[in-house]
């Protein structure tokens, strides 16, 4: 910033097993979002090793990343980034289309989509004519669509009432119970709490790394 160097993270040594749910918390600029998006591969470590499935993955081409972002993470952000225009089908079929999966079987896998996140009525309407929830449960659709092994959730209930968040995160828990890794950030201590190990962070520090061994 300016002449100012800021260390977003700074001696991060961490690892998240297959399988776990995992939540990260702080105030805003933690460096929890950040962390996130090393995880998620949109950001470049200064310095420092990632693995990913044991496989050194931090000096990756741009190209090489960005195939196993499609394989094996899912993305679902707090401000749902869905394309505008088009619609709740097509936009959960996206991906399915960057992944060259042939287009009978992007079909059967939205219409499948669709009906496990009841979303079936909305398939034809675009982002604008649906609710804060109905374009979440899309975009956790779309990031489930090529069965990662890995959902990051970045803050995925923070433009949601009380009652559509606790669903929404209903839907990703489910998803856990069904073998994904999830990994969630946010600042909000009662959604964090229901992860099974929590991380809280502090001015790009792990303060706290604490597993409940009972969830």
């Amino acid at each position: 910033m300016g002449d100012q160097a800021v260390c977003a993270l700074n001696n991060i040594d961490l690892h998240i097993a297959s399988g776990e749910y995992v939540s990260i918390m702080g105030p805003s600029g933690s460096g929890k979002s950040t962390l996130l998006n090393i995880i998620g591969l949109l950001d470049k470590p200064n310095s420092g090793r990632y693995e990913l499935d044991e496989k050194l993955v931090t000096n990756l081409s741009e190209t090489e990343q960005a195939k196993i972002r499609r394989e094996k993470i899912g993305f679902v952000f707090q401000s749902f980034h869905l394309v505008p225009r088009l619609t709740a089908a097509e936009n959960i079929e996206l991906p399915l289309i960057l992944g060259g999966v042939p287009p009978e079987q992007r079909q059967i896998r939205v219409n499948e989509a669709l009906q496990a996140f009841e979303l079936k009525q909305r398939a034809l309407h675009r982002p604008a004519e649906l609710s804060g929830g109905q374009r979440q449960r899309v975009a956790i659709a779309r990031a489930t669509i090529m069965q990662p092994s890995v959902i990051l959730a970045d803050e995925p209930t923070g433009n949601l009432d009380h009652q559509i968040g606790a669903e929404v995160m209903s839907l990703l828990e489910d998803l856990h119970h069904r073998g994904t890794t999830l990994i969630v950030v946010t600042h909000d201590r009662e959604l964090g709490g229901r992860a099974h190990r929590q991380i809280a962070m502090r001015d790009g520090k792990i303060l706290i790394d604490h597993s409940d061994d009972t969830g």
